[in-house]
């Protein structure tokens, strides 16, 4: 059955370090964005504020936290990955330090471009 809310995704993630770590990286997103709302869309943890601006994928073995304006994120210490023109992610394995600071700086400034440029999900 399909998780219908954050909680009940981490849930599913049965006890192990992916939901310890969701929880984690939820706790970032939300403090770093507290007016943004977040809900299940695409079977993943999805915040928006002006359109969607980052994500929270569990996988087998990592977990991914992404951002559809990560191309545009200042990231000086070079964290984030993908070779896409718009979305990059930072992907977390057992025992990764999450890199908490550096994750609501992007936050911050997601919901910033979103604010400034509308929704990156509309297409153009």
């Amino acid at each position: 059955m399909a998780a219908k809310t954050i909680d009940e995704y981490v849930a599913g993630l049965g006890g192990d370090w992916r939901g310890e770590a969701v929880a984690r990286l939820r706790q970032i997103v939300d403090a770093a964005a507290p007016e943004a709302s977040s809900t299940i869309k695409w079977a993943q943890p999805v915040w928006e504020s002006n359109g969607p601006f980052a994500y929270i994928k569990a996988f087998t073995s990592a977990v991914n936290i992404g951002f559809w304006r990560g191309a545009q994120l200042e990231d000086g210490e070079r964290i984030l990955q993908g070779e896409g023109e718009r979305m990059k992610h930072l992907t977390l394995r057992e025992g990764d330090p999450i890199p908490a600071d550096e994750l609501a700086g992007f936050v911050r400034q997601a919901v910033e471009l979103n604010r400034e440029h509308g929704s990156p999900a509309r297409t153009r």
